[in-house]
């Protein structure tokens, strides 16, 4: 079973007097889903968040994110307000590994294009827009394993810091199915880019997408609309891994946020306690009232 553990953000209209409720603090990669009264207009940080005719709405923070963000709400009678929301940091796992061959640490200068251009189909996936907010239907793992990677943590390969690990790694054999973890809409499907192999976007809506990595088979096509538990492809060893695994990824436009974020399973544990962030099982929720 499958735990719903987004961040809320509830905007009421209920009386005369404005009040916040904050549950517990955001934290670096949240995920932060909720509902603002319709016709309410939210900016995060100079950044429009969009918001459904319902009032449904998402955003999130970054791995890395300031420990400061600023909420600017337009209610529908034009009353303004801003909110000052605190985000806690995070630890996370750093691995340091010398001595290896320049080759294991940069990519031959013949491929560099290739990365380059396949970066760009990955970005332009991820700024898709759909006004749809698909991602209402709730999360749900998209395959079950051993956890054996989390969002975050980082290798330092001869003293030169590579980029961090945005996903979360479920180790899974070969050919295991891989299904939607929420409804949505597949903006980019590729068979094998350089790093990560057989790669599939799915999109959420509002800017919230999913990134499904070293895939063997594809199932889904682009611009095919999915449901929440529609097989879209298999797990596979393909790209630059050591095994047969999935990661999976999630984003805000370009903010990249936890999956862990969305939802946990007593099925899926972390395969090593020393991994910080794993196994997330509480909630956060910020109400603002407004009258």
């Amino acid at each position: 079973m499958f735990r719903w553990l987004a961040v809320s953000l509830l905007l009421i209209a209920t009386g005369q007097v404005n009040a916040l409720e904050l549950n517990s603090r955001f934290t670096q990669g949240d995920i932060i889903i909720g509902t603002a009264i319709p016709g309410t207009q939210l900016v995060l940080d100079g950044k429009p968040v969009r918001v459904s005719p319902d009032g449904a709405f998402v955003f999130g923070f970054d791995r890395d994110a300031p420990t400061a963000a600023q909420l600017q709400i337009t209610y529908p009678d034009g009353r303004r307000e801003t909110r000052n929301l605190t985000i806690q940091t995070r630890r996370y796992d750093v691995q340091r590994i010398d001595g290896l061959p320049p080759k294991k640490v940069t990519p031959p200068k013949k491929v560099l294009e290739r990365i380059g251009r396949e970066s760009k189909q990955v970005a332009q996936a991820r700024t898709q827009d759909f006004t749809t907010p698909y991602f209402l239907s709730g999360f749900r793992w998209p395959v079950q394993g051993r956890i054996s990677g989390v969002y975050g943590s980082q290798r330092i390969l001869n003293g030169e810091p590579r980029r961090p690990h945005y996903g979360v790694d479920v180790a899974a054999p070969v050919g295991t199915p891989v299904r939607a973890p929420a409804d949505g809409v597949v903006t980019l499907t590729h068979p094998n880019m350089y790093f990560s192999g057989g790669t599939l976007i799915l999109d959420h809506g509002h800017g919230l997408s999913s990134s499904f990595l070293h895939l063997q088979k594809i199932h889904a096509k682009e611009g095919q609309a999915v449901k929440q538990g529609d097989v879209i492809a298999t797990v596979g060893a393909t790209g630059r891994v050591t095994g047969a695994h999935l990661d999976w990824r999630m984003n805000w436009f370009k903010e990249r946020v936890d999956p862990d974020r969305v939802g946990t399973s007593n099925a899926l544990k972390c395969s090593f306690s020393s991994v910080k962030g794993c196994g997330r099982t509480d909630r956060i929720t910020l109400r603002i009232i407004n009258t």
